[in-house]
């Protein structure tokens, strides 16, 4: 690959969420600030949208490294889920001690207890739910129900909701209406500013070892913007079939042509323009 090339001692574009190279964009920073608030308030449901790469995953592990010490944390990354086996997949998160052929009343005792021990010793639950658009409407349903477990004073359970913007499409569906309006804080994540690109390419570029002269000018800059629409995930592609164009000619800058290459070869990119 191309890191001797660059003096890189990892990839500096994965796909894969990582902290380590988070990047404290408005859109991101905005959305974890309303999280914070939010939970801190002591709201029962939180919902978060936003396209395909914008980084809900990351986001989702950004706050649960930035919960309070003491807090209990459960992360639900597949939620496409029957009602009961998702109590199942909350009652492990938790530690809840469950039998096989514990009946779905007596499983809801013994997470209600658990719950309640938690809050006893004054310490706040939350759940993150990933990819939550895919959860069928029963699922979502059995969801609000099992919210409704509180004490005079405050919920038992604090759940996040990340999803796609189908999500909305169904939590606007009247079988859970309930749960909608339960909803009281949510924010949509939106893509990348030009600057945010080039602070987030040279950020990340940094963080994998590059101590050079500037990768990407301007003029690449404002090619990959407008190929990504500002998409993490998809300006990471990007940037990666870049990279390789110019190292295959032996080169160090990249130009709007190596991004024009890399446009030419991934799906769902935009034009890049001309300049």
């Amino acid at each position: 690959m191309y890191l001797d090339h660059f003096g890189l001692s990892e990839l500096p574009f994965g796909i894969t969420p990582d902290t380590s190279y988070t990047v404290v964009t408005r859109s991101h920073q905005e959305a974890l600030n309303t999280l914070l608030v939010a939970l801190g308030s002591g709201e029962g449901f939180i919902k978060i949208t936003g396209e395909v790469g914008t980084g809900k995953t990351l986001l989702c592990r950004r706050l649960l490294q930035a919960l309070p010490a003491g807090s209990v944390s459960a992360y639900l990354p597949n939620p496409y889920l029957a009602p009961r086996t998702l109590l199942l997949a909350l009652a492990e998160e938790l530690g809840v001690d469950i039998g096989i052929d514990s009946d779905d009343y007596h499983l809801l005792q013994r997470v209600n207890r658990t719950l309640l021990a938690h809050a006893a010793a004054d310490r706040r639950v939350v759940v993150c739910i990933d990819e939550a658009q895919a959860m069928p409407l029963e699922t979502l349903e059995s969801l609000r129900l099992l919210s409704n477990l509180e004490t005079e004073k405050r919920k038992l359970l604090q759940i996040v909701l990340f999803g796609q913007p189908e999500l909305d499409r169904k939590l606007a569906d009247s079988s859970v209406r309930q749960l909608l309006q339960r909803i009281a804080f949510h924010y949509r994540l939106d893509g990348l500013g030009r600057q945010e690109v080039a602070n987030y390419l040279a950020h990340r570029l940094r963080v994998a070892g590059y101590r050079g002269e500037a990768v990407f000018g301007a003029s690449a800059v404002r090619c990959l913007h407008r190929a990504s629409r500002g998409t993490p995930r998809l300006l990471n592609i990007l940037a990666h079939k870049a990279l390789l164009a110019v190292y295959g000619e032996g080169r160090h800058a990249v130009r709007p042509a190596h991004v024009r290459r890399a446009v030419a070869d991934t799906e769902g990119a935009a034009s890049a323009g001309w300049w």
